[in-house]
């Protein structure tokens, strides 16, 4: 028999807050059209992007996650010292160590809270919510907070024809805490490690600090080009539409949820083709929500999410306690889907 207590937590979690922080300066279609030979017209056609947000010197992956945490942690209506763990998902946080997570929790005022950073691309903050309801069940936090950021501006390769209209730059965050009814349905994820290659980061930084420009790219005045992001886009565009349907119908079967129950669908805002393919495939009412924020906000990763929410809330497109089901997918490949319930 075992001598261990069992855990005293919550019987249930749900999201208690959200809050979303876009950078100021927004990027128009134009201005990726400087660097490469393309039209408006393609990029809203192939994407759905009109203008994306990109971060300044000031707008730092802290500085971005603390004003969206704050405004988060106001939401739920509870204090900073009362957030149990802080939980980050970004790729664009450049620092090997420490996490980006551990100041961000020293910042906001929590006391002491344990912090840490996960990397599992636009499916992060899936990851990162199943992690925080693990916590609030089990007892090892009566609140966490879960923050998706990126500034992906650094990532982006501008001569990129097919990337570079892609990504924005923005934080989002909530609040999870303890709940009477489930709040939070079971996740559905998983990964392709064998579909690694089809969204990649160009050179390995080991690679780049080297500095061998014989095995590194350069840029059309012959200068080394940063580390960028990069994706087979047709590969990527397939494995979405035909598999994360499946995961998102997964989703929706372990919470016990039919999609005429379905009040909200947040899917990652990567592309909306595949967005709206994903809502035909999955047969959605059309009294059903559907985040369509990369128009404004462009692919943020990790925080793609959590804004998309945060904006379907604020303008009244959503309301509090509607039911919501949300996936993310990406480089991995990952995936995390699950249903909630919004705050």
């Amino acid at each position: 028999m075992s001598k261990i207590k069992p855990a005293k937590g919550a019987p249930h979690a749900r999201i208690l807050g959200v809050g979303g922080y876009r950078p100021v300066r927004v990027v128009p279609n134009e201005v990726i059209l400087e660097k490469i030979d393309s039209s408006d017209e393609w990029i809203r056609s192939r994407s759905g992007i009109e203008t994306r947000h990109w971060a300044n010197d000031e707008e730092t992956v802290a500085a971005m996650s603390i004003e969206a945490a704050g405004k988060a942690i106001a939401d739920a209506g509870i204090a900073a010292e009362q957030i149990g763990a802080v939980v980050v998902s970004t790729v664009s946080h450049f620092s090997q160590t420490p996490a980006i997570a551990t100041e961000i929790a020293d910042k906001l005022g929590t006391n002491k809270a344990a912090a840490f950073d996960i990397s599992a691309g636009c499916a992060g903050f899936g990851y990162g919510l199943t992690l925080a309801k693990g916590m609030i069940v089990d007892g090892s936090a009566e609140y966490a907070l879960v923050i998706g950021v990126e500034r992906l501006s650094d990532l982006t390769d501008l001569e990129d024809r097919s990337t570079a209209f892609l990504f924005g730059d923005g934080a989002g965050a909530v609040v999870v805490g303890p709940a009477q009814e489930p709040g939070i349905g079971p996740t559905v994820w998983g990964s392709e490690g064998d579909k690694a290659e089809t969204i990649k980061q160009t050179v390995p930084w080991n690679e780049f600090h080297i500095g061998d420009v014989s095995r590194l790219p350069l840029d059309s005045a012959g200068n080394v080009k940063f580390p960028a992001i990069t994706q087979e886009g047709q590969a990527v565009f397939r494995w979405a539409v035909f598999e994360m349907a499946k995961v998102a119908q997964q989703a929706l079967d372990a919470a016990g949820i039919s999609p005429d129950e379905l009040d909200v669908f947040i899917p990652h805002q990567a592309n909306v083709r595949i967005i709206d393919s994903m809502v035909k495939t999955l047969k959605l009412p059309e009294h059903v929500t559907v985040a369509r924020d990369i128009r404004t906000t462009g692919n943020t990763s990790a925080a793609s999410i959590p804004l998309a929410m945060e904006r379907l809330l604020a303008t009244g497109e959503a309301k509090s306690g509607d039911t919501a089901l949300v996936i993310g997918f990406g480089a991995g490949l990952v995936y995390a889907a699950t249903v909630v319930t919004l705050p």
